[in-house]
Parts: C-alpha cells; structure tokens; sequence
C-alpha cells in the first residue's frame, strides 16, 4: 500500500462523522458458522478492501508499512474477550463514541455516505466472525 493510499484511508475514516452509541453487540456470535482464523487473517490483510492494518500493527506479520494510529494488536486476546472484540469491530462507537475507527458491521448515524454504500456494511457477518477468530489467535 502506498503511503498515499494508506493517507487517503485514514482521511477518508476522519471524515466519516460517527453517532455515539449505535447498539450493542450480544455475546452471541452473528453467525452459526464459526470464524474461520486463516480466513480472518486474509481479511485483516486485505488491502482492496478494509485492511485493519492500516491503523493497526501486528509485529508477527510481515506486512510492511503497518500502522500506527491505532493500538498495536499484539496480544490482543490477552485484553478483550470475543465479545469484546466482536463489539470492537461491529461498531467500536458504542465503546468510545469519539472513536475514529468505522464501524465495520453497522451503518446507523452515518452520515455523507454515498447511495451505493448507504444500506451495506464493509464486513459481512461471517467477516466479522472470522477476523475475530483469527484476533483471537494473538495471544502472548
């Protein structure tokens, strides 16, 4: 990813403003099918899509250019529940309304979002289940 891209991405979540509290995530999973860790991966790698680490650094991948502006995911298993993670992911406002980290799994309150990306979401449910399968696997 170029560093005008990875700019881009980062401007692009600055700008997108965020309703406080859109909902909490149950513990229960959103699917009936279990995360997949490997599959999970690939989408926290995705660069064509919503690659996490543009923000976020995970030390045992070789990406390079991994971000900085949100916390390293080192360890992360260590500090949230799957739930937790869950929440995070499917909408981390209603955790830290302030947050600039998009909601991947809602598009309520959302705001100048162009028709076409207006009633769909960046993760699907099985996406979401499975990133949280594979953050689940960074342990100590």
């Amino acid at each position: 990813m170029t560093t005008l891209s990875r700019i881009l991405a980062v401007l692009l979540m600055c700008l997108l403003p965020l309703a406080a509290n859109a909902g909490d995530v149950s513990s229960v999973p959103l699917t009936s099918t279990p995360g997949d860790p490997a599959r999970g991966q690939d989408i926290v790698r995705d660069t064509g899509r919503a690659s996490c680490l543009i923000c976020h650094a995970i030390s045992a991948m070789p990406d390079r250019d991994q971000g900085t502006l949100g916390p390293s995911l080192d360890a992360i298993a260590t500090r949230y529940t799957e739930a937790e993670l869950r929440q995070r992911i499917v909408d981390a406002r209603t955790l830290a309304p302030d947050t600039i980290m998009p909601p991947y799994y809602s598009n309520e309150g959302l705001v100048r979002i162009g028709s076409r990306w207006a009633q769909s979401t960046i993760y699907s449910a099985q996406d979401v289940e499975d990133v949280v399968a594979f953050l689940m696997t960074l342990g100590d």
